[in-house]
């Protein structure tokens, strides 16, 4: 089961049946299955403390994934800030929805297995969210 919730924010306008049906379809292609997955979203604040309080990290950040995998089974709470999505959006350019989107996916593949901290895992990652997004807009 796949929830969205938001705290502090209002809920961003997404198609929850289709995105839910992207997200099972993605993790199909890297021979997984979605259990528990729950979107949380939330603004610049809330991912602040929540990054210091659980990573010891100091900073803002779009996405933070709490991988609770278990097998070939996907699980995982995922904080997604709306305020630095669309921060990202400005700064590169990008449609909001869409860079919503690739958010939403990015911690997906993260529990996928795919990393983007290492060298040239970020090139990775970059590849994997693109061919995700086509996933969704076929």
């Amino acid at each position: 089961m796949i929830s969205y919730q938001a705290e502090g924010v209002k809920m961003p306008n997404i198609k929850k049946r289709a995105t839910t049906a992207w997200i099972r379809a993605v993790a199909a292609t890297y021979g997984r299955k979605v259990g528990e997955v729950g979107y949380l979203f939330v603004d610049d604040e809330r991912i602040l403390e929540t990054n210091r309080t659980y990573l010891g990290h100091d900073y803002y950040t779009d996405i933070i994934t709490f991988d609770y995998d278990e097998g070939d089974t996907i699980n995982g709470d995922l904080f997604i800030s709306l305020d630095t999505v669309r921060t990202n959006a400005e700064k590169y350019n990008k449609p909001y929805e869409e860079e919503l989107h690739r958010v939403i996916i990015h911690g997906i593949l993260h529990l996928c297995g795919i990393n983007d901290k290492g060298p040239g895992e970020r090139e990775i990652m970059e590849a994997a969210e693109n061919k995700a997004l086509q996933m969704l807009n076929a």
